[in-house]
């Protein structure tokens, strides 16, 4: 009885090991199986991006064209919103890096006023409007808040980033006679990656200039004043911007971005 009760015990111990293992190998089955299923589906959809983030290159350059709206400030309106007119900009921009670039920008458009609606009053005998045509040209300093760029060319760039500028111009205006002096742009904006080498841009800048003739009217007060940017005309524009970039920085390039 004792025999046959050792052997009871020991069949009970080997039957429990054995289902153990059959539940062990089952468990093992079922991983390699989930294995097989879910790493095709991983290379598959993240591959691409890892093939991307090692060839995909960084441009130099940047070129586009921008629509928007210029508004004059001066003697007859110092409203932001006032008399806005449409102004065109052909712009081509270098990039140092993804937070730098130097742009620049050749942009035409109207300059209108009058002297009607103003609050203040002017020794004038009569109301005097004016539209003049002007053309911008400068140079200015772009500064990135974040890296700027897919994130696939540069790693940790950003799709949307602001920005801020800031350079040099010169304004040419056609009023009575042709009028040309220097302007300070200073704008402030936001820029988007559409695609891999696609950009969109919205901007707002001021430009102030060093001369008081962009309404055809020099300081109707006769008020003589001193100082490069004291009682000058200014102008700010609004921007829309679309730019494709260019010239790809070579790979071997790549390892001073770290």
């Amino acid at each position: 009885m004792a025999w046959q009760t050792e052997q009871a015990g020991l069949g009970e111990e080997v039957t429990a090991k054995g289902k153990k293992r059959v539940k062990r190998d089952a468990v093992a089955d079922i991983k390699k199986a989930w294995v097989k299923v879910l790493l095709p589906l991983y290379l598959f959809t993240f591959l691409p991006f890892i093939a991307n983030a090692q060839t995909e290159p960084e441009y130099k350059m940047e070129v586009g064209a921008g629509v928007g709206l210029v508004s004059y400030q001066g003697d007859f309106n110092g409203s932001l919103l006032k008399n806005p007119q449409p102004m065109f900009t052909l712009l081509a921009k270098y990039k140092f890096d993804p937070r730098r670039a130097l742009s620049l920008n050749v942009s035409y458009g109207q300059l209108k006023g009058s002297s009607k609606d103003a609050k203040t009053y002017y020794p004038l005998t009569e109301t005097y409007d004016f539209k003049n045509p002007v053309v911008d040209a400068g140079l200015r300093l772009e500064y990135n808040f974040w890296p700027y760029g897919t994130g696939f060319e540069y790693r940790g760039a950003k799709r949307l980033t602001p920005y801020v500028a800031i350079g040099l111009g010169m304004t040419i205006a056609k009023a009575d006679k042709t009028i040309a002096g220097v302007n300070l742009p200073i704008g402030v904006g936001v820029k988007y990656k559409l695609g891999d080498r696609l950009n969109l841009a919205v901007e707002w800048a001021m430009h102030i200039t060093t001369v008081d003739r962009l309404d055809g009217v020099s300081d109707p007060y006769g008020i003589k004043s001193s100082g490069l940017f004291k009682n000058t005309d200014c102008y700010s524009h609004l921007r829309l911007s679309l730019s494709y970039d260019l010239w790809a920085k070579c790979r071997t390039c790549h390892n001073d971005r770290d």
